[in-house]
């Protein structure tokens, strides 16, 4: 029997444990305080916990309201659109979460394909699965914008796309089924919150940015910059630029960030990659273990590794193993049941005090 959990954001990294250990612990299903709605959380450390989004209330889409008919996944055609090249830990975590699952379900006819961080080659290769007759769409988006041709084309033959990790700008249960997705906010907020706390709530701060053009970065650094100013008004954010998600980006832009400002006492790093790189950065500049504090957002291996080693002070993770859930929400969808138009999952945190413990939940 399940036990149900309502779950608001801890205000420490030891409250996040707490009440991970209780939902996880007990093959725990979430409930959201906004809508009611309950999604299993699985066992750690593959699924995350859900929670419904407070924007989307008690907001659920069905078969009629979307226009789409009753379907066996087992025998049904999938497509699969990942972003970006699986290269990036994230990336290569994502993709395997939706091939096992898939395998797992005995789903044979999985198409997938990889943009490879080109827009228009995901636009067009969504577009090839719609022609070749998938019956459902699951994408990572590269970007939020611009993706009417493939609506279009999918609401036509009333195609559902489930959307995971990055938000497209588009109306839920009519453009596209549901998103299923971390806070990203949310987790700017608590970056700022552990940045704050590792520097004593003062001091210089530099961002490295995310690509542009889509929600992750917009509300990552919004999230940031917000709770920033509320709990440390002390702390100057005095450099902010672009690293593209990308390690050799984020040691680029913090070589140049060292040049121009030597002192700087904190970096946020919109992810775990673009961090590592400026640790590359830091090394090459003689700065030590601790002289600069970063914190960063993912849960990759490296990332909570540079934790132990002293390089990073906290990561807040953004789990990317969405395929039991995608699935999980497909499969009921199909079957005829209402699924949540704006799935949010809860991510857990590092910091010195669980990080050579946990490190084997990161990825």
């Amino acid at each position: 029997m399940f036990n149900y959990v309502s779950f608001v954001r801890p205000k420490t990294f030891a409250a996040t444990f707490a009440a991970a250990a209780l939902l996880l612990g007990s093959g725990a299903c979430a409930k959201s305080e906004d809508s009611g709605d309950t999604v299993a959380a699985g066992p750690a450390p593959s699924a995350a916990q859900v929670v419904q989004s407070a924007s989307a209330g008690s907001a659920t889409c069905a078969l009629d309201q979307y226009g789409a008919s009753k379907l066996d996944l087992k025998t049904a055609s999938v497509g699969f659109s990942q972003s970006e090249k699986e290269a990036n830990p994230f990336r290569i975590a994502e993709t395997k979460s939706i091939k096992d699952e898939a395998a797992k379900l005995g789903i044979t006819n999985l198409k997938t394909s990889n943009a490879n961080s080109q827009f228009n080659k995901q636009i067009a290769d969504v577009e090839q699965m719609i022609d070749a007759g998938v019956q459902l769409l699951v994408i990572a988006p590269l970007n939020s914008d611009g993706w009417d041709s493939v609506f279009a084309k999918a609401t036509a033959k009333h195609i559902p796309i489930i959307t995971i990790d990055r938000k497209i700008n588009a109306t839920a249960c009519k453009d596209y089924l549901t998103f299923i997705g971390s806070d990203f906010a949310e987790q700017g907020k608590r970056a700022a919150d552990a940045l704050a706390k590792s520097l004593g709530n003062k001091g210089e701060v530099a961002i490295l940015l995310g690509a542009p053009g889509n929600n992750v970065t917009t509300l990552r650094t919004s999230g940031f910059k917000d709770e920033i100013a509320k709990v440390a008004p002390d702390i100057k954010i005095t450099f902010e630029q672009t690293g593209n998600f990308s390690r050799e980006d984020g040691q680029k832009v913090a070589e140049q960030l060292l040049q121009s400002k030597p002192n700087i006492n904190g970096i946020y790093g919109e992810n775990d990659e673009m961090a590592l790189g400026a640790i590359t950065a830091l090394k090459g500049a003689g700065k030590k273990a601790g002289d600069v504090k970063i914190v960063s957002i993912d849960g990759t291996k490296g990332a909570v590794q540079g934790i132990v080693d002293g390089w990073v002070s906290a990561v807040i993770e953004s789990n990317p193993r969405f395929g039991p859930l995608a699935f999980d929400t497909a499969t009921k969808f199909f079957g005829g049941e209402p699924v949540g138009q704006d799935i949010v999952i809860q991510d857990r945190a590092y910091d010195e005090s669980n990080a050579k413990t946990d490190i084997g939940s990161a990825y």
